[in-house]
């Protein structure tokens, strides 16, 4: 697993670009493998894709978050629990003053684990729980500028689990957190991720912007930025960043220098083909495991194209009712509770992820899902030797995954998580802001 030291670097940019003073901090939240039960997975408002996907795999979000999440049909439903969990501040938040502690509250049951983790260096935050487990309260230092991901579980009176999770950012030192920057500085990530800038407020003057920021290559490879509507920036080159390679994003304004810096690590490139249902992985040009998969079904097929990994969790909860897919009665297609090693592809919901509901008739065989791509695993993702805990452990963000031969006949839009390779260089060189 790659963690990424946190180290933060803020900037005062461009005075009055949209409607004030711009403070662009380098905040990483895609470099470090996220931990714990987790709910439907969430994402910045400021973070949305420009383009809508396609309706397939992009029904209503879930609240205060745009990002949306996708998973495999588990069969029979389980049972639901009584419990109810409420994070405070809540998912998506920014700006978060590090004075308040960070609380986590259920009601009709008990929480049972709750751990608040910087996204970024995997540092742990102190807490107390409760005696009658009503609530969790945390007892230790918040950092500015620091991306935290909340984690929590919780059973009713009949012993039924539920967990839920939020992932906050606190105030920057500027004390005006409006855009943040990722990758982290000092991460390593995989060939395929993207420079991107993210805005919470639409940006009008795109070129000042733009000439703020400086993204360059120690492999000499040309680097452009592609704007997202008004409220995302993308750097990228033109083919996937050279492998062992060292990212310099400079950032200046008014006299005022700061400079982030990531690593490209090993280049892993994972073909995933939907008609064969098999995953071919490739480490620096030479094949080194090929994995039976289950895909899409017939009525939910998975996007095809190049797409890269974002977020990894250990455990994450997909519920069907936050990407619209309901049953006829209003139940959720699918409650699954604790998804293991799920990593995300898409914004719109599209993980590859470890399948434990499924026979061994099931992978290499037949297309289940609702869209993700699925790994033989085991319940609770404890036993290392399966599929998904290789693939998990052997995956860092930024790394390529491509599906291709999906009956999917939609085009997945390149702003749909960082899917920024399914654009043609010329039309990605025209959506630049700089002269």
């Amino acid at each position: 697993m790659i963690t990424a030291r946190n180290r933060r670097t803020g900037l005062m940019a461009t005075a009055g670009v949209i409607g004030g003073a711009l403070a662009l901090t380098a905040l990483g939240g895609t470099s470090y493998a996220a931990t714990g039960g987790n709910d439907s997975g969430t994402q910045q408002a400021s973070q949305a894709p420009a383009q809508s996907p396609a309706p397939a795999q992009s029904p209503t979000a879930a609240a205060q978050a745009q990002t949306k999440t996708q998973g495999d049909q588990a069969g029979a439903a389980q049972a639901a629990s009584d419990a109810r969990i409420k994070i405070t501040p809540g998912p998506g938040s920014y700006s978060v003053g590090i004075n308040k502690p960070i609380v986590v509250t259920v009601s009709d049951g008990k929480l049972t684990k709750v751990t608040v983790t910087a996204v970024a260096s995997g540092t742990e935050v102190a807490g107390t729980l409760s005696a009658d487990g009503s609530f969790w309260r945390s007892t230790g230092p918040l950092a500015r500028a620091t991306k935290y991901q909340v984690a929590s579980e919780a059973v009713d009176a009949q012993g039924r689990s539920v967990t839920a999770n939020a992932t906050i950012t606190t105030i920057s030192p500027a004390n005006d957190f409006i855009g943040h920057l990722s990758p982290e500085n000092g991460s390593t990530v995989g060939v395929g991720m993207p420079v991107t800038v993210s805005f919470g407020k639409a940006v009008s003057d795109k070129a000042a912007v733009q000439s703020a920021i400086r993204v360059s290559s120690s492999s000499g490879q040309q680097v452009v930025g592609h704007w997202f509507g008004d409220h995302r920036l993308d750097f990228r080159p033109q083919t996937y960043w050279k492998s062992g390679s060292t990212v310099t994003v400079t950032l200046s304004s008014n006299g005022v220098r700061k400079t982030v810096t990531f690593k490209i690590g090993r280049s892993q490139i994972s073909t995933v083909d939907a008609k064969t249902k098999q995953m071919t992985v490739v480490r620096d040009g030479k094949k080194i495991r090929t994995i039976p998969i289950s895909s899409g079904s017939a009525e939910h097929p998975t996007y095809n194209g190049r797409m890269v990994i974002s977020e990894k969790f250990r455990q994450i909860h997909m519920n069907g009712a936050t990407v619209g897919l309901t049953e006829k009665d209003g139940k959720p297609s699918y409650d699954i509770k604790a998804v293991p090693h799920a990593m995300r592809l898409t914004d719109s919901g599209t993980f590859i992820h470890g399948n434990y509901w499924g026979g061994d008739s099931v992978f290499g065989k037949v297309n289940t899902s609702h869209g993700c791509v699925g790994l033989k695993d085991v319940r609770g993702g404890g036993d290392s030797t399966t599929p998904a805990a290789w693939f998990f452990d052997n995956s860092m963000t930024g790394d390529v995954v491509v599906i291709k031969n999906s009956q999917d006949k939609a085009k997945l839009a390149p702003g749909n998580g960082l899917s920024d390779w399914n654009m043609p260089w010329s039309e990605w060189v025209s959506g630049s802001a700089a002269g």
